[in-house]
């Protein structure tokens, strides 16, 4: 699965690892994550997320 990475503050979600505090467990992809969903980092909303390849 792809990672993504936060334009304004860099932080990279990792589908691997998810956001169990957001309520996301590890193996959801960034398609899955609802619309509503936001940076834990920074609040960025999901939309400025881009994908990122390491």
């Amino acid at each position: 699965m792809k990672k993504y990475r936060c334009i304004p503050c860099g932080h990279i979600y990792d589908p691997a690892v998810g956001d169990p505090d957001s309520g996301i467990p590890p193996g959801t992809a960034f398609e899955q994550i609802p619309d509503d969903w936001y940076c834990p980092d920074c609040g960025a909303t999901k939309a400025d997320f881009e994908p990122y390849d390491n």
